[in-house]
């Protein structure tokens, strides 16, 4: 399996924690080098690791606001 290259250039906010220290965190995050997305997945404490997510572009991150404000 190829590596995955990730760098969280802005980190927004946590949503929640759980037991284990793993937070579900909203940042932007540049994926094997590509423009940043806006990412909510869950964290390991040091980001050392992470679990399954959602990437959403800019167009899109606007859109799911709109539908949330609704």
């Amino acid at each position: 399996m190829a590596s995955i290259k990730y760098e969280i250039v802005e980190h927004i906010g946590v949503l929640s924690e759980n037991s284990r220290g793993w937070r579900k965190e909203l940042n932007r995050v540049s994926w094997n080098d590509a423009a940043p997305k806006y990412d909510i997945r869950d964290w390991a404490p040091e980001h050392e690791k992470m679990g399954k997510g959602v990437t959403l572009t800019e167009a899109e991150a606007d859109e799911l606001k709109r539908l949330l404000d609704r």
